[in-house]
């Protein structure tokens, strides 16, 4: 069963960082791809960014490009979002998911989602 949970949210001053968790279990790093969504509020939930563990390739999308990084620990099966200078626009619920392929194709839904975590931006 394949089970993700995100965690490391928070409330932060603008200009801030935070670093966001995603353990994995039932997944196989060489399988399965990992992807950041968020949902603020009164918007629509949005991809933020991708990794194909294969490969290490990386998507962010352009809001958010030079802010986040995205990677991934194998030993953990946990995959990271690092969110440096943080913008009130950022606040959000944050969540993982996962697609059972290697490499994470943007024009498909996750096959799984985890727990959101909340990420407040204040400014």
């Amino acid at each position: 069963e394949v089970q993700l949970q995100a965690s490391g949210g928070g409330l932060v001053q603008a200009g801030g960082s935070l670093r966001l968790s995603c353990a994995a279990s039932g997944v196989s790093f060489d399988v399965h791809s990992i992807a950041w969504f968020r949902k603020a509020p009164g918007k629509k939930r949005e991809g933020v960014s991708c990794i194909n563990n294969s490969d290490g390739a990386t998507y962010y999308k352009d809001p958010v490009k030079g802010r986040f990084t995205i990677s991934s620990d194998k030993a953990k099966n946990t995959v990271y979002l690092q969110m440096n200078s943080l913008k009130p626009e950022d606040t959000a619920i944050y969540y993982c998911a996962a697609q059972t392929t290697p490499f994470y194709d943007r024009t498909h839904d996750p096959d799984y989602w985890g727990r959101g975590t909340l990420v407040t931006v204040s400014s």
